[in-house]
């Protein structure tokens, strides 16, 4: 299928087992996706936060901005659900239901990530530029852009030794993490994450549920 109408790119749609066994078989560890469905990509239907830190700091400083985040969400009647990237930081996504604009959801992600670097600018950044993000958790908006792709949930990341897996979390998780000062509970390889659905169910089906709409920022 077509990356969308009027490209000649090609995109590939994993709906079904044996397109997923296909794209095993390739050994394809990494899956990103859009925030649209293949049927209007120019609607995306849901909003992403991805949580990236700067050296020193790390996942649990990424864990102290995700709480941020879900609390001022809280505060305009938006929900989010959260997930490793299976690399370094954390990603929220918030599900929209009607869908919004991909111009809409941007900007939105970025009003609210200055609002976060405004009240702790020693911890928190928006600016993309990386010699401005060491010891900090950079924000990233910009993963709203119309053509950017997100790793999917539940797929492997081929960044470190053993792969790791971009992971579903519970909120509890994330402030148990914080407490013990433990972010190696927050990473997750493949045999974890089959026990973990075994036992929890899919933490991240909240992402397709439920009626949310974007706040109008005008």
């Amino acid at each position: 299928m077509p990356l969308d109408a009027g490209s000649d790119v090609p995109a590939c749609a994993v709906d079904d087992l044996p397109s997923l066994v296909w794209v095993a078989n390739l050994a394809a560890l990494e899956l990103h996706t859009p925030q649209a469905r293949a049927d209007d990509p120019d609607r995306p239907t849901a909003l992403v936060f991805d949580l990236d830190p700067g050296a020193p700091a790390t996942v649990l400083d990424c864990a102290r901005v995700a709480l941020a985040v879900r609390d001022l969400l809280e505060q305009v009647g938006l929900r989010c659900v959260v997930k490793t990237s299976g690399s370094k930081g954390l990603h929220l996504s918030v599900p929209l239901r009607p869908s919004a604009s991909a111009d809409a959801t941007k900007a939105f992600a970025l009003a609210l990530a200055r609002v976060l670097e405004s009240r702790d600018p020693k911890r928190v950044t928006v600016t993309m530029a990386r010699e401005q993000r060491p010891g900090r958790v950079f924000v990233d908006w910009s993963q709203n852009d119309r053509h950017k792709t997100t790793i999917a949930a539940y797929s492997l990341r081929g960044t470190t030794p053993r792969p790791n897996v971009s992971t579903p979390l519970s909120w509890d998780e994330l402030t148990g993490a914080l407490a013990d000062d433990d972010a190696d509970a927050l990473r997750f390889e493949s045999d974890d994450v089959l026990a973990r659905v075994e036992r929890l169910g899919d933490l991240y089906a909240d992402s397709l549920a439920g009626n949310q709409v974007l706040p109008d920022l005008g």
